[in-house]
């Protein structure tokens, strides 16, 4: 048995309004239309949301090939390329976007500044469906760093007008460090006006600096494909804390809780409240013996749902 006396849970955790507004997006098109409703990749990425999605009806594909014509399409939270878009159209299906809102932020920047002359540099990790997305806005002239080297090597077009945008699940650490490096190469570089890095991945690692030190080794349920799930368990790891990261209680290790008396435990924002309340009663099981939450920021972002499903 491990040591555990007691957990301490981050605020806020889990779900974010995007992905709160993705997965009924897809809910309120199965009540509408019935199953199966197509899904362009993940809607988020959590195993445990796809799974139960996929048990009622909808179908996770990557290619359009694979949705016959006259089906019900959604795009995932992610974004698609605006090839995507216009094929889908072409292919005359009832399309929803479930986009979150602050990544169509992103992709609206980006159009308008194209439209000015701009080219652009985007701080965020290759073949992540929301990098691909957002690139895939214009055929060409946006030009990806990964980190601080990527910044002197990369070669845009011209860098008179130039501008960054990054993903809105980074680091907010790492992403103000290559921003620098941006700015250090290219002092003329426009900044977004609002930084891209959303409130609630924001929110979700501010919260992560509060409890590290708190606490002998941080939990993180979330899944590997998990782009904010995984900067959390970064986050918690730079304060010097062990940090692991499980898609289900089941991965818990009594081995990584041995001579440890405060668990800290945190979600990603694709994470449900289900999957914590299951980490909560395994570390029960292996000698929890209370559970508190930090205070935190309140989180009351809605966004609404698209026209055609708001009155389902």
């Amino acid at each position: 048995m491990a040591d555990v006396q007691e957990i301490i849970l981050a605020e806020p955790r889990g779900f974010c309004a995007g992905v709160d507004r993705a997965i009924d997006i897809v809910e309120h098109a199965l009540n509408k239309f019935g199953s199966p409703i197509y899904v362009r990749h993940e809607i988020v990425h959590n195993t445990h949301v796809v799974d139960d999605l996929r048990s009622r009806g909808a179908i996770f594909i990557e290619d359009l090939n694979d949705v016959p014509a006259g089906a019900t399409l959604v795009f995932s939270a992610h974004g698609v390329p605006k090839e995507v878009e216009h094929e889908a159209v072409r292919r005359g299906f009832r399309i929803f976007d479930a986009t979150c809102p602050l990544v169509t932020k992103v992709h609206v920047e980006v159009a308008k500044l194209h439209k000015e002359g701009y080219e652009f540099i985007m701080i965020g990790h290759k073949g992540h469906p929301e990098v691909e997305g957002t690139m895939g806005q214009l055929p060409n002239g946006i030009h990806l760093v990964e980190d601080v080297d990527d910044v002197w090597t990369v070669q845009p077009g011209q860098t008179s007008l130039l501008a960054v945008v990054t993903q809105t699940t980074l680091s907010v650490d790492d992403a103000a460090e290559i921003m620098a490096a941006v700015k250090k190469r290219f002092p003329q570089v426009r900044e977004p006006k609002q930084q891209d890095i959303c409130y609630a991945t924001q929110n979700r690692q501010d919260a992560i600096k509060v409890l590290s030190p708190q606490v002998d080794v941080v939990i993180v349920v979330g899944s590997p494909t998990s782009s904010n799930s995984n900067r959390l368990r970064d986050v918690a790891s730079k304060y010097g804390t062990p940090s692991y990261m499980v898609d289900h209680a089941r991965e818990l290790q009594a081995a990584w809780l041995e001579g440890k008396q405060r668990i800290g435990l945190t979600a990603g924002a694709s994470a449900p409240d289900i999957l914590v309340q299951q980490v909560i009663s395994r570390l029960r099981e292996l000698g929890a013996t209370s559970v508190r939450t930090l205070d935190g920021v309140q989180e009351t972002v809605k966004f609404p749902l698209p026209k055609g499903l708001r009155n389902d």
